[in-house]
């Protein structure tokens, strides 16, 4: 039995007339009252009484029609929610991102607007370092991840690029520096201790700011290593050193820490997208084709 000798024999019960039911349903009628007449040899039982004004369903018939009758809309909705989910309208979004990446306003504006566009989609979100998200989306644990930009990326994950955000300086509240109006020079700060991330935290905000201090002539001294961007201005705040860090992390106040703008060359740490290329679901699809349409991809 298929879901066409439903539809076939809810036309005929309906229009109680075959000549009727295959106009309706645009065949003829010969076809139509073979496939009926297969699907009453199927079940075993006369389905219609044939009269000299058309049909009458039997006992059995009416039976049948009561059973059958939600089968087409409930086929209709599931091809529709078939389709509705390869397109990526529902489903789940499983989206990391780092805690400096979460602090940058881009950030918490494409998810709003992905959830605007996709209100069906649930959100799995998750919070981790770089290293750690990257290897969630080469072993199809994630399927975007908002992060710094690394150098080592797994086989299979494609970063891009989304921006690169200009780094401040952290300094404790009771630095010399901290009371000095306007933006300080990066060397200025070259017999400081800085407070980095340790490499198997992730090495894109660590290396950008090495790189930051030897492109203005000097290798800055580590000094208490600190796993996350809070645990870096908790440690600065202590007064156990200084910093760089995004400048999106300037509305996070903590006190006892000052950020301060740089002169020019402004220091820079890039803020991207990954995704693995490999197992690219439909919802993370729709996820960058609203990032790339929004114009922020560089």
């Amino acid at each position: 039995m298929e879901l066409r000798h439903i539809r076939y024999f809810l036309a005929v019960a309906n229009e109680r007339n075959f000549t009727r039911a295959a106009a309706k349903l645009g065949i003829g009628q010969p076809p139509l009252s073979m496939q009926i007449k297969d699907l009453e040899t199927e079940i075993g039982y006369a389905l219609f009484d044939r009269t000299a004004q058309g049909v009458e369903l039997t006992e059995a018939g009416q039976a049948f029609l009561q059973a059958v009758q939600p089968l087409p809309a409930l086929a209709e909705g599931a091809t529709a929610s078939a389709r509705r989910a390869a397109q990526g309208e529902t489903g789940t979004l499983r989206l990391g991102f780092t805690g400096t990446a979460g602090m940058n306003p881009l950030i918490p504006g494409c998810i709003r607007a992905f959830r605007q566009a996709y209100p069906d989609v649930f959100l799995n979100v998750m919070e981790a370092n770089s290293i750690v998200l990257l290897q969630a989306l080469a072993n199809q644990q994630l399927d975007i991840a908002l992060l710094r930009q690394e150098n080592a990326v797994p086989e299979g994950v494609r970063v891009q690029l989304l921006l690169q955000e200009p780094l401040v300086a952290a300094l404790p509240a009771d630095h010399p520096l901290a009371r000095i109006r306007g933006k300080m020079t990066l060397p200025s700060l070259r017999d400081e201790h800085f407070i980095l991330t340790p490499k198997e935290s992730g090495t894109s905000l660590r290396e950008s700011v090495l790189q930051a201090c030897r492109q203005q002539g000097f290798t800055p001294m580590e000094g208490q290593p600190a796993p996350h961007i809070v645990s870096i201005l908790s440690v600065v705040a202590a007064g156990l050193g200084v910093s760089l860090v995004p400048e999106s992390m300037r509305q996070f106040s903590l006190a006892g820490v000052v950020f301060k703008q740089i002169k020019a060359p402004v220091p820079t740490t890039g803020l991207a997208v990954a995704w693995n290329d490999q197992a690219l679901a439909a919802t993370a699809q729709n996820f960058l084709t609203l990032v790339k349409a929004s114009g922020i991809i560089v």
